[in-house]
């Protein structure tokens, strides 16, 4: 079973021990609703604790693969996959993908996943939501 299809069947089982095995120690997640990553495994994986929590319906519905260069000047390119998916949060339906950027030392971790989500009433419900579960978790005051 490839990364990609053990980052999907961890997400959708909302396991969070199988999502921290397949990430990188300094994995970094780049978020639609804050201009710096998250970086280093413990925080994403916070971060993916706080938003299991908030996506409701939450859903793959597409997949693409390839390479891509990776953040970073003169940064070489790797392989890549991207997840299409829908679901909802506070009543706003969210239209999005997780960009998926490995390692290239033959382990197939997740180096970098980007989050991009539409339209922007629904960026600002997620960013919202996500902060407050943050603030709940103690990630941040």
């Amino acid at each position: 079973m490839s990364t990609v299809d053990r980052f999907r069947a961890a997400v959708d089982h909302r396991d969070l021990t199988a999502l921290e095995a397949l990430f990188t120690e300094d994995a970094r997640l780049y978020s639609p609703v804050k201009f710096t990553p998250f970086e280093g495994r413990a925080m994403v994986m916070a971060l993916f604790g706080v938003l299991l929590r908030t996506f409701e319906d939450f859903r793959y519905v597409g997949r693409f693969e390839g390479s891509v260069e990776a953040a970073g000047a003169g940064a070489a390119e790797g392989p890549a996959a991207v997840l299409v998916f829908r679901a909802t949060v506070n009543g706003k339906e969210i239209n999005g993908i997780d960009m998926l950027h490995f390692d290239t030392d033959g382990e197939g971790l997740i180096k970098e996943i980007t989050v991009m989500v539409r339209p922007q009433s629904a960026v600002q419900a997620l960013g919202e939501a996500v902060l407050a579960g943050q603030v709940a978790d103690g990630l941040v005051s």
